[in-house]
């Protein structure tokens, strides 16, 4: 009786596969030559191992780098978008092979910004980075993960329901540290012993502000200091009167020094407020060392570069599978001191030896 032939199988050999040539087919009940069964078996084998191969195309899906989007308000050169890159690096991306970024920049306007939002939506990027006032227009988008950079605090913005469960679909980190308000009136009191007026300019559309101002005013109250309020309402997209009208409030009060809280509008417009001080003579305190390069006296407050560099973090864990909504939003723990000499130079203040020890950066 001849041989039955059976369905063809692929049987497991360490990794490999076992071609079971009588159930191939190849061998049945009719006599056959050599070379009709040389034939025979080649074309079994040929047929086997081509269904086992990917196709072009699945090939070329599974090799597709993932698509970052990064929404920017600013320009380049952008340092903060270095900081990203940098971030990636450091945990093996390397863009164009295992990562691609869209980049998109506002250039400082709004339609701009949501624009380009709009446009990374089509670009079927897999998640958002949104660098600061980015987010306003970023958090319009529902079904793609977003994660953040925000100076202000993301539960009074609406933009998480806490910091160790944010839900929905963003997550990042704040600049927010009431801790640290306090502590930029102490330093600025080093740097003036005989300080006893501090005006404190304050944009009431940064989420977090009265928390701010509250942890600012406590401090002054500590020192002896008495704390001048002056608020001012911008958006930091496009030109608005309200910062100019809050500059000339604080020019008439007269004090001995300004403090700047840290937000999109007073960054926008740093060097202008930096100029504000020197001509009024007026020692001044900011709150990122972006404020001190343009010519601000002090600033004390986390790195804008290094956080964004953490945001790849966030990153790598989205595209491994985690949801934003899980992930909890950092604070800052590290800080930096930043003095400017020359400005200080140019308002005829000596700098205490001991305040520049502190410093992790002196401008001269």
């Amino acid at each position: 009786m001849g041989r039955q032939a059976v369905d063809a199988v692929e049987q497991p050999n360490q990794g490999g596969v076992i071609i079971n040539m009588k159930r191939a087919n190849v061998l049945d009940s009719t006599p056959r030559t050599a070379d009709e069964l040389f034939v025979s078996r080649r074309a079994v084998l040929i047929s086997l191992i081509t269904t086992l191969l990917p196709s072009p195309t699945h090939a070329q899906k599974a090799t597709m780098p993932p698509r970052i989007g990064w929404l920017s308000a600013g320009s380049e050169p952008d340092p903060f978008l270095d900081g990203f890159r940098e971030g990636l690096r450091k945990l093996g991306y390397v863009e164009g092979q295992n990562v691609v970024l869209e980049i998109r920049h506002a250039h400082g306007h709004l339609d701009a910004l949501r624009a380009g939002a709009a446009d990374l939506t089509q670009a079927k990027v897999v998640l958002i980075v949104a660098s600061l006032t980015a987010v306003r227009a970023a958090r319009a988008i529902k079904d793609i993960p977003i994660v953040y950079v925000i100076s202000g605090d993301p539960i009074e913005a609406g933009l998480a329901k806490s910091l160790s469960r944010p839900g929905g679909n963003l997550t990042g980190s704040t600049f927010l540290s009431l801790e640290i308000a306090g502590k930029r009136v102490e330093l600025l009191k080093q740097a003036v012993p005989n300080l006893r007026s501090l005006a404190t300019l304050s944009n009431t559309d940064h989420p977090g502000e009265k928390s701010e101002l509250h942890a600012t005013k406590t401090a002054a109250g500590r020192l002896g200091i008495n704390l001048v309020y002056v608020p001012f309402v911008q958006s930091p997209f496009g030109a608005s009167p309200e910062l100019g009208k809050a500059l000339e409030t604080l020019g008439r009060a007269q004090p001995d020094a300004m403090v700047v809280f840290p937000e999109g509008a007073t960054m926008a417009s740093r060097a202008a407020l930096a100029n504000f001080a020197i001509a009024q003579r007026l020692p001044s305190m900011f709150g990122w060392s972006e404020y001190a390069e343009s010519g601000g006296l002090m600033s004390y407050g986390a790195n804008q570069r290094d956080a964004h560099a953490r945001l790849a973090s966030y990153a790598d864990k989205i595209l491994k599978g985690a949801k934003p909504g899980d992930l909890p939003i950092e604070q800052p723990t590290k800080f930096e001191l930043v003095i400017n000499l020359k400005t200080a130079k140019g308002l005829g203040l000596t700098m205490p030896p001991s305040l520049l020890l502190q410093a992790d950066k002196v401008i001269e």
